[in-house]
């Protein structure tokens, strides 16, 4: 088999197993602050969560796919190595930038959220007092 379909080989099956890990994880633990931005709304943070979990595998499967081909022929072993350290730095500094997103997106809404709560009153008004004429 040519080397350089063993690397496109190796290269698929790594950058799918770390986009799949990642996503699972996003999806794990973002949930628990859709919940809390959502105000507990379970079926709503459930909905949400596979939205994003689903634009998560688009954009970074398909960067791994068009990040897939490659221009230069590979010779030996040491050229498989030098090939794959490239294609899967850049697929893990693209997983990175993408989990750094959704986490700042999270934060977002929780944070919003947050602000939303804090806006109203921790008790309801026990009376109205009229303004005084001097004023």
């Amino acid at each position: 088999m040519d080397r350089t379909v063993v690397a496109y080989v190796i290269y698929l099956v790594v950058s799918i197993a770390l986009t799949v890990w990642v996503a699972r994880t996003l999806s794990r633990n973002g949930r628990i602050f859709l919940a809390d931005v959502l105000k507990g709304d379970e079926k709503l943070a459930d909905a949400v969560n596979h939205l994003l979990v689903v634009g998560f595998y688009l954009v970074n499967l398909g960067f791994v796919a068009l990040y897939l081909s490659g221009d230069e022929t590979i010779e030996d072993t040491r050229g498989v190595f030098e090939a794959l350290s490239t294609k899967l730095g850049v697929v893990l500094l693209v997983l990175g930038a993408m989990h750094l997103g959704n986490v700042y997106v999270l934060n977002r809404f929780r944070r919003r959220g947050i602000m939303e709560r804090e806006q109203l009153p921790p008790v309801a008004p026990q009376g109205w007092t009229a303004p005084s004429a001097g004023a």
